[in-house]
């Protein structure tokens, strides 16, 4: 198919993309730009909106799901010293634990903006046509192509919060009174790596949430250059 920019059919477009309409794409390099820059702000914004939701005190906690939880730690001493932290509470063995661990997932997405950003303005413009037309599409490609990364850069912000919320001193404390924590293999490292995990898990979740919001509100800016883009 020959695309004439001159008279362009927004919906033809969305409709060759959802196709797998590469030729079409590449045959419009104005409205390729457009729509990547339209997307570009939507998971920007979907992102802001995601990591001030989670930066709320007690936001990860509140919502069973993206509640951070003690890890599992898999079969024999880590499966019962799971099993043993999970009805501790009434026994004092993690008492404010959990609450501390999402404390810290609050407190790193506050600090988490610009490396969410940082991600997001690397995405390809060659990508686009298979994320437009899923309601949290970007977000999915986001998590596809950046999850090392972010991973990576969220870390760093985990392990700080953990120590300032008091949770790997409550971890020691745990560690030094029940021997089966250090036998399981409980450390800082793990639970830093598995509270990392579990954020990033909760953020993509909420970014999609958000994105698919943006996408559905013409009035809000990045929805509506989108929908203007798109022409729905």
């Amino acid at each position: 198919m020959v695309f004439n920019s001159d008279n362009w059919d927004r919906r033809r477009l969305l409709a060759g993309l959802g196709a797998g309409g590469a030729a079409l794409w590449h045959g419009a390099p104005v409205q390729a730009q457009l729509l990547g820059a339209g997307l570009n702000e939507l998971l920007g914004k979907a992102s802001d909106s995601a990591l001030d939701k989670l930066a709320v005190p007690g936001a990860f906690y509140a919502d069973p799901g993206v509640r951070i939880a003690v890890p599992l730690l898999g079969r024999g001493a880590g499966k019962t010293l799971g099993s043993l932290l999970a009805r501790g509470q009434s026994a004092g063995l993690t008492d404010g634990l959990t609450r501390k661990l999402n404390d810290a997932a609050g407190l790193a997405a506050k600090e988490a903006k610009p490396i969410f950003r940082a991600a997001i303005s690397r995405l390809s413009l060659k990508d686009v046509p298979g994320i437009v037309q899923q309601s949290d599409g970007a977000s999915q490609y986001l998590r596809t192509s950046a999850a090392p990364e972010l991973n990576g850069k969220l870390r760093p912000l985990i392990d700080s919060a953990l120590g300032q919320v008091g949770a790997f001193k409550l971890l020691d404390d745990l560690t030094r009174s029940v021997k089966l924590a250090s036998v399981a293999g409980l450390s800082r490292d793990k639970l830093g790596a598995s509270v990392t995990d579990q954020a990033l898990n909760g953020i993509f979740k909420y970014i999609g949430t958000e994105e698919g919001k943006l996408r559905a509100n013409p009035l809000k800016p990045a929805g509506s250059l989108l929908k203007g883009i798109l022409g729905n």
